[in-house]
């Protein structure tokens, strides 16, 4: 069933996914600005605060210049199907009009809502970012995305992705079997249900001010640039 955002009714499968899988082998919120918060220096009791980290910690590495004023973080599910929306509709021309042009950065985080297999391609995009080959290896899942719970992103697919875009076999397969990067996926799982998200694709904008814009959905290129050109412009 497609959702639309996918709902995070699979959220809390990620604790256990990740353990089981490898043994085998849409609109502008209204909502108040967020304000990011210095990190605690100690665990807090309550509600955890939002912090810088929550959006950067747990994700990949940044796409574009390290110094652009603008931050776009996306958490996402790689069989959701707005997710794949957004990537073939919108995202080329955000990377084109604001990343290469040095505006924009990009973080992408793992929010694993739908199934186990969501959880296995997150651990074949970490275990190709220790190749440093991240970004190729999010773009070819997308692009190979034929539905949700399918198995398009079954561990044979995985392992034949990594081999198109020239991993080390033996680096990645160890990777993926020792389930090395499970705690940064599940710690991602968790910033995202710390902001409250119930879907994906999730997006924040933080401004050189520090602030934040939500948009939730596919959104089309649009409303990021609006979003975009009112925080370049302070």
């Amino acid at each position: 069933m497609i959702h639309g955002p996918s709902l995070a009714i699979g959220a809390g499968i990620a604790s256990i996914v990740i353990v089981i899988a490898f043994l085998g082998f849409e609109n502008i919120s209204n909502q108040p600005e967020l304000v990011i918060e210095p990190a605690p220096m100690i665990q807090q009791a309550g509600p955890p605060k939002v912090t810088l980290n929550t959006f950067l910690a747990n994700g990949s590495p940044i796409l574009g210049n390290a110094n652009a004023p603008v931050t776009l973080i996306e958490f996402g599910d790689y069989q959701c199907h707005f997710c794949n929306v957004f990537f073939h509709s919108t995202e080329d021309d955000i990377l084109k009009n604001y990343v290469e042009t040095g505006k924009v950065k990009m973080v992408f985080k793992d929010y694993n809502i739908i199934g186990p297999d969501s959880v296995n391609a997150s651990h074949g995009a970490h275990c190709a970012n220790d190749q440093g080959l991240f970004w190729e290896y999010h773009d070819i899942l997308y692009s190979n995305w034929t539905g949700e719970n399918n198995g398009w992103a079954s561990s044979e697919n995985l392992g034949i992705f990594a081999q198109e875009i020239g991993l080390d076999m033996d680096v990645w397969s160890e990777c993926m079997l020792n389930g090395i990067h499970s705690q940064t996926i599940l710690a991602s799982n968790e910033d995202a249900k710390s902001l409250e998200l119930t879907g994906t694709p999730a997006f924040f904008v933080i401004g050189p001010d520090g602030k934040t814009t939500r948009l939730f959905g596919a959104q089309p290129f649009e409303a990021f640039e609006k979003v975009f050109e009112n925080e370049l412009e302070k």
